[in-house]
């Protein structure tokens, strides 16, 4: 059986490829939904008093929150230090801007108090931003020389590696900064009893997407890796 799957890397390949689209469309749907079903239910504050008063909270004052342009499309940039929220969750006052808003100021959290997942992946961005670049290059030319040269494969897969590993490295930062998120919208009374799970369930549809790129990532590195074996 483990020579049978060594020997056809193209069908792990498409098994992998139509099982991650089918369960990419599943996350992304249910994320939708329940974004636009707890847009309808009504907070006191917009996403940008969210986001405000939770850095003010956790006395951070050396970070701007500001508006961008997009659908889901908020994030932190520690180098800048700055929390960009999206025009609907910026100006909104609901469950779902609220949950965002706080998302990205867990990031500001994270970055404030050294949060060491967070500090490994932002040290990763560099060498993981050049191997983005190259490495589908190198793959594909790896393969095409792979019996005469397949050293440039496994440099590939090198790269490849580096991608997986922050992809992984990631979902603890994006895990932790919703757990900040939640804590604080319930202890500061932004949500309640009724609102603190929508919040919650939100988030953890958002995370999966996250899970899923990585699952994603590493099945794909599974089968370079597969077809590098394959040449013997």
């Amino acid at each position: 059986m483990e020579q049978m799957i060594i020997h056809n890397p193209n069908s792990i390949y498409w098994i992998i490829f139509v099982a991650t689209a089918v369960i990419s469309w599943l996350v992304s749907a249910s994320l939708e939904s329940k974004f636009k079903r707890f847009s309808k239910v009504s907070l006191g504050l917009t996403g940008r008093e969210v986001a405000e008063k939770m850095l003010r909270d956790n006395g951070i004052t050396d970070v701007k929150v500001t508006c961008i342009r997009g659908h889901l499309t908020d994030h932190y940039n520690p180098s800048d230090k700055t929390v960009n929220l999206s025009e609907s969750v910026f100006h909104s006052a609901n469950v779902a801007a609220a949950a965002v808003a706080a998302h990205e100021c867990g990031h500001a959290v994270q970055h404030a108090v050294e949060y060491a997942p967070l500090s490994m992946r932002s040290a990763l961005v560099p060498v993981v931003s050049f191997a983005s670049k190259w490495v589908m290059w190198v793959i594909l030319a790896g393969m095409l020389t792979i019996n005469i040269f397949p050293q440039l494969m496994l440099i590939g897969i090198v790269l490849f590696a580096l991608t997986t590993l922050f992809s992984f490295v990631t979902l603890p930062v994006e895990i932790d900064a919703s757990r900040r998120a939640v804590d604080w919208l319930e202890s500061a009374g932004i949500t309640d009893r009724e609102t603190t799970p929508m919040a919650t369930s939100a988030l953890r549809s958002a995370a999966y997407t996250y899970v899923v790129a990585a699952l994603s990532s590493l099945a794909t590195l599974v089968y370079y890796i597969l077809i590098f074996l394959d040449r013997r």
